[in-house]
Parts: C-alpha cells; sequence; structure tokens
C-alpha cells in the first residue's frame, strides 16, 4: 500500500501547495543565489581576461593548459555561442568541446587532431570576439579598468543567463538536502560513515549521494545508480534495504514531464537488481502536475511532499 501515489483524491490540493511553497522560495532565495553566482562568474572572467592578456592572445597553449575557459569564451562572441554552435562552426569533435567544458581535454585524443581542434577553436572565438563588449580591440591603447570590469561583467551576464536554470537547481537541491537531513537529525538518525555502501549502513543513519550498484539491463554490466538520500531505518536488520530517495525541485510543468521517465529507468534497474520490493522515493517540491505523479504512480513509485515532510515516518523512518 501506498503512502500518496494511490491517493490521488488530495493530488490536487497538495499540486497547488507545492507550487506555492516553490514560488515562495524562488522569490525570496533565487535572486540572491543567482548574484552570489554572478559575483563569483565575474571573478572567473577576469581571470580569463588576464590569462589572454584582455582577449588580444588566444591561443592553442591557453586552451591546453586551462580547457575550462571555453564556456567564457562562447560568450565572448558576437553572438554569443552554445556549445552545439562552437562544434559546428569550429568544425570540431563534439567529445573534444564537451571534454572542456568540464574542464578537462580528452586524454586518448591524438596530439596532431587535438593541436588541429583547438587551432579552429581559436580561429572562430577570433573571427566573432565582440568588439562591442571589447571595445579595445583593434586600438592601440589597452582597456581602462572600466571598461575591464565592465566586459567581465556582461560576459558573467551572459553566462550566468545561460545557467540560470542550473544555478537555481543546484541552490533548490542543497536546499532540500539539507531539509531531509535536519528532519531525519531531529529523529536520531546519524550520519553514515563516509565511504559505506548501501548495504554496509546500520539502523537509525543515512548516507548523502551514495552510489548504489545495479545491474544493466541485457549488458551484464554493474551500473552505478547515483541517489541523494539512502536511509537505513531504526532497528532495520542488515540484510534489509535501505529507503532510497531522490530530491526533486521543478520551476515549471515543461521539464518534469520530459524527464519522468529517468525515476522509472532508476527504479527497474535496482528492482531487477535487488528484487521488487526496493523502496524508492521521491522528495518534491515545486511543479509537478496529475499527469507526472499519474505516471510516477503508474510504476510503483510513491512520494513525499516537502510540505508534508511527516509521510517519511510511513516509510518506517
Amino acid at each position: 500500500m501506498g503512502v500518496n501515489r494511490d491517493q490521488p483524491d488530495r493530488w490536487k490540493a497538495d499540486i497547488t501547495r507545492s507550487v506555492d511553497m516553490y514560488n515562495r522560495w524562488f522569490l525570496r532565495f533565487a535572486p540572491d543565489a543567482y548574484r552570489k553566482t554572478r559575483l563569483r562568474t565575474t571573478e572567473d572572467v577576469q581571470r580569463t581576461l588576464s590569462a589572454t592578456a584582455d582577449f588580444t592572445r588566444i591561443s592553442t597553449a591557453l586552451l591546453r593548459s586551462n580547457p575550462s575557459v571555453l564556456p567564457t569564451l562562447r560568450m565572448s562572441t558576437c553572438p554569443p555561442l552554445a556549445v552545439d554552435r562552437v562544434i559546428g562552426l569550429a568544425g570540431v569533435s563534439r567529445n573534444l568541446v564537451r571534454k572542456m567544458e568540464a574542464g578537462s581535454l580528452p586524454p586518448r585524443m591524438p596530439p596532431r587532431e587535438l593541436s588541429r581542434d583547438l587551432g579552429k577553436i581559436v580561429r572562430t572565438i577570433k573571427r566573432l570576439a565582440d568588439h562591442d563588449i571589447f571595445a579595445w580591440l583593434g586600438r592601440d591603447e589597452g582597456p581602462t579598468e572600466e571598461e575591464r570590469h565592465r566586459a567581465a561583467t556582461v560576459v558573467a551576464d551572459r553566462l550566468c543567463g545561460a545557467n540560470a536554470n542550473p544555478i537555481i537547481r543546484n541552490a533548490q537541491e542543497k536546499r532540500q538536502l539539507k531539509k531531509i537531513t535536519d528532519w531525519l537529525r531531529r529523529r536520531g538518525y546519524v550520519k553514515a560513515k563516509a565511504g559505506v555502501r548501501h548495504d554496509e549502513m546500520r539502523g537509525g543513519t543515512y548516507a548523502l549521494r551514495l552510489n548504489v550498484p545495479a545491474e544493466q539491463e541485457g549488458s551484464g554490466q554493474t551500473v552505478n545508480i547515483p541517489v541523494d538520500v539512502v536511509v537505513k531505518p531504526m532497528g532495520a536488520t542488515r540484510v534489509e534495504m535501505p529507503l532510497l530517495v531522490e530530491a526533486k525541485s521543478a520551476g515549471d510543468y515543461t521539464n518534469v514531464n520530459k524527464r519522468r521517465k529517468e525515476e522509472a529507468a532508476k527504479v527497474g534497474q535496482l528492482r531487477d537488481t535487488y528484487g521488487k520490493d526496493v523502496r524508492f522515493v521521491l522528495f518534491l517540491c515545486g511543479y509537478f502536475d496529475s499527469g507526472y505523479l499519474g505516471y510516477e504512480a503508474a510504476e510503483g513509485i510513491d512520494w513525499v511532499w516537502e510540505h508534508r515532510m511527516d509521510d517519511f515516518a510511513e516509510f518506517g523512518l
């Protein structure tokens, strides 16, 4: 028997309360989270300006030694370039650009091919450099401090604008995990030792962002399923499976319905590995409509609303 998934008569009221809770949080805290990220990003852009001699010396050596500058360079062009646009315009390896966006280079890429593709990226960035932002390009004297700061701020705004949703999502995730851990601690739960596996946890402990191994269907291989919160109930035996909790927040209805199959896929792999009694619970705040809830319920997935956290007790916590 479920806790919320088999209570469709109260879904509508819960959806309304959840949306209201998310909106209150967004209005109070999202602007601050965005401002703090923009300040850090501005400092990063200023370091890139320094490393490129105020955007006058962009080289393959720079990209080779510091591949993480690529997002800043993409936002320094006119127009700003999305990742796929860099790949297409420069005619370079998708894997190379994806790796650089994550701050590294492909370790197995042949050196000659790497140098060639880095050179293509440099030429593309130089050709499209935004002279309205970097007003000193093409003139004899370098930028004033005011021009340099203004350019860094504009590029930082572009970067943050492109990453606005991840910034808000990361802030929400931290807040949700804190809410869960605070709730657990008030009930006597303690954090498990670092590096613990899910099948080593003792009753009354929890772990954050734990990888739970599962069999990949059809391949015979094992994959790690990342789980936000893993909780071993008080008094649970050593062999009992802990409760697996996935924290989710959403600022609109569209994205959740696009991604709703992800949880079902996770649960499917876990059940194939550990049996049908695996307990996988969603912790929801925000825009989750009846279509999303109905889909998850049909997959046998239950949930706890953030505005009614004591429902965790009904899962044995």
